[in-house]
């Protein structure tokens, strides 16, 4: 790992955790299904590149990103690999599409037409199309499924290489709505195939499915925040040793004992009961920490939990460092991952902000530098 002596605010990212991950979560689907590793919201947070570079030298097959400038980054930067557009696609876009030899999902004539024009007397253009099969957001009806295929398969030079869906509760531990959902994807499927000839490719299963729902493998699974080393809920059983991927770390400024009645930050919502050593963390909501965690969350002080006096600001956070001793300016400060050993987890911090961990690891803004470490090959 690069020094990180002179960074005063950092996320670390093991890449050989992801390379783990990849390579449990292929064991646990087995043989015979593909792995689409999902890289969009820049890796969720952890670099798209590095994770991308990672995930395929793993054995991933496919990735995925959400956006069509987010696939031309990565084209740009040297990736081959096929990549899956899986938001919407604007018809304005078609071009880009095409030049970047990227796979995008159709929902829509108007795309259809105009990726065909875009491609038009080169070779098969391959697409994946996207069914709504109960999440209500982007996706074709299923009664407007066969159709729809029918007709965009008479677009040359267009190819349905693939369909898919995307579920709404699979981290839910009552499989009820997931079944239905499997239900309506295998029913449009065949319909479609009775219609007008086989799809190839099918892919239905998250991370949550590829735990817990066998049934909706199919030819290939998309793995996101699996892929990161963290739980889409805790409800499922999650019978696969995934590591943690990152880690966020930062260093006091100041330490100083304020005394009794005194104030902290913003509002003056911590008082010091007592004489109080407080410890100034310098991260806050600007470096992508929520702002929620005030007076509620936790940070690492020589391997003790800290916990956040007055409201976290936009570039520094206040620490109650009592029973902490020789607390020093420059000490590094774990805001979530381990020191030593004790560990706060996204989890944990997702629990003191009332959201997933998918947002605190996402969250994290491009000017907390990334450090790479880990070796993918083990």
């Amino acid at each position: 790992m690069e020094s990180t002596a002179k960074l005063l605010t950092w996320a670390e990212i093991d890449l050989g955790a992801i390379a783990h991950n990849l390579r449990a979560l292929k064991t646990r689907v087995g043989q015979g299904v593909k792995t689409m590793a999902v890289v969009k919201a820049n890796a969720y947070g952890h670099g798209a590149l590095p994770v991308a570079k990672t995930a395929l030298a793993a054995g991933a097959d496919w990735l995925a990103v959400n956006r069509v400038n987010e696939g031309i980054a990565l084209r740009e930067a040297g990736i081959s690999a096929r990549i899956l557009v899986l938001g919407y696609c604007p018809p304005a876009q078609a071009e880009m599409v095409v030049a970047h030899r990227l796979t995008p999902a159709v929902t829509s004539m108007e795309t259809a037409h105009a990726l065909a024009q875009a491609a038009a007397g080169g070779e098969p253009f391959p697409v994946h199309i996207k069914i709504d099969s109960g999440m209500g957001r982007l996706g074709l009806l299923p009664e407007e499924a066969v159709a729809f295929v029918r007709a965009v398969r008479k677009l040359s030079p267009l190819r349905v290489e693939g369909i898919f869906s995307h579920f709404a509760v699979a981290d839910e531990a009552d499989q009820t709505f997931t079944r239905r959902q499997h239900r309506v994807f295998v029913d449009v499927v065949q319909a479609i195939e009775r219609d007008s000839g086989e799809i190839p490719i099918k892919h239905l299963a998250n991370s949550a499915a590829s735990m817990a729902f066998p049934p909706a493998y199919f030819s290939m699974v998309r793995l996101g925040i699996a892929l990161y080393g963290l739980r889409p809920s805790a409800e499922i059983d999650w019978a696969v040793d995934l590591h943690p991927a990152m880690a966020l770390k930062t260093r006091i400024g100041r330490v100083r004992t304020l005394p009794a009645g005194a104030s902290v930050g913003y509002g003056r919502t911590f008082i010091a009961p007592a004489p109080t050593p407080i410890a100034l963390a310098a991260v806050g909501y600007g470096d992508g920490y929520p702002r929620l965690c005030s007076n509620r969350g936790e940070m690492l002080v020589h391997g003790k939990r800290a916990p956040i006096a007055g409201r976290v600001s936009m570039d520094q956070t206040s620490l109650d460092v009592s029973g902490i001793e020789n607390v020093r300016e420059g000490d590094e400060v774990v805001v979530f991952g381990r020191q030593g050993d004790t560990e706060i987890s996204a989890d944990e911090v997702a629990a003191w902000a009332e959201t997933i961990n998918y947002e605190i690891v996402t969250a994290i803004l491009p000017r907390v530098p990334r450090v790479y470490f880990g070796n993918p090959s083990k």
